[in-house]
């Protein structure tokens, strides 16, 4: 799902990094009031799991990949701000380090799988956990549809680069793909298998801990409320 260089226009970068700029600001922020001094060994945890779990690329038809984000399950731990930051160094080691994604679209990737997958992945969460009563599918249902909404926002950003950016003779600048292309290609492969994988992997964790009675490693939401 990383995006790589030269699939999105320069100002489409530009956008996603004024976008990304002001968020992980506020992630900061809001991590040195919520997380506790014995929770900060949890977020190098979270970075190094998102890190080598987003290296194991699952392939699928159509030529391209997926693979599990664990966005969701930081968040449901250190909760969406922390996860927030969790992510983004994940995916900026990867992107200068390994070159696994672009270094102009670390922006867009940090707003899709760093923004968009764990606060929506944890708001389902939060919608369904009824309490912490049912954890484990609540974990399982926001993690799926997380993933696949920052599937859904990288087909979208690949889909509008034809439309928006031609050269005179109507050839696309950047990613080649319209939306009739990349949607479908994006979704099956996070619907039917990134999705699937990201769902047990995030349930299998929350159902360990609460299994073994690991109250304390859940994210309190009550602390981003003072």
């Amino acid at each position: 799902m990383h995006i790589p260089d030269g699939y999105l226009s320069p100002s489409t970068c530009a956008v996603f990094y004024a976008a990304m700029i002001p968020i992980w600001a506020v992630a900061v922020k809001k991590t040195k009031e919520t997380l506790k001094a014995k929770q900060v060994p949890l977020l190098a945890l979270a970075a190094a799991f998102s890190f080598v779990i987003m290296m194991f690329n699952v392939p699928v038809p159509d030529g391209t990949t997926a693979h599990a984000v664990g966005g969701t399950l930081a968040a449901i731990v250190l909760g969406p701000w922390a996860a927030c930051i969790a992510v983004s160094i994940a995916l900026i080691i990867q992107a200068l380090v390994f070159g696994d994604g672009g270094v102009w679209a670390i922006g867009a990737n940090c707003f899709n799988l760093a923004f968009v997958l764990p606060f929506l992945g944890y708001a389902v969460y939060r919608a369904l956990s009824a309490g912490g009563k049912r954890r484990v599918l609540a974990s399982m249902v926001g993690s799926y549809v997380g993933i696949n909404a920052a599937a859904f926002c990288t087909a979208v950003e690949f889909g509008i680069q034809p439309l928006l950016f031609k050269s005179p003779t109507g050839a696309p600048l950047y990613c080649p793909y319209d939306l009739s292309k990349s949607i479908p290609a994006m979704m099956f492969a996070h619907l039917t298998v990134a999705g699937i994988v990201e769902a047990i992997i995030t349930g299998l964790v929350v159902y360990y801990l609460q299994k073994a009675h690991q109250e304390e490693l859940f994210f309190d939401a009550a602390l981003e409320r003072r």
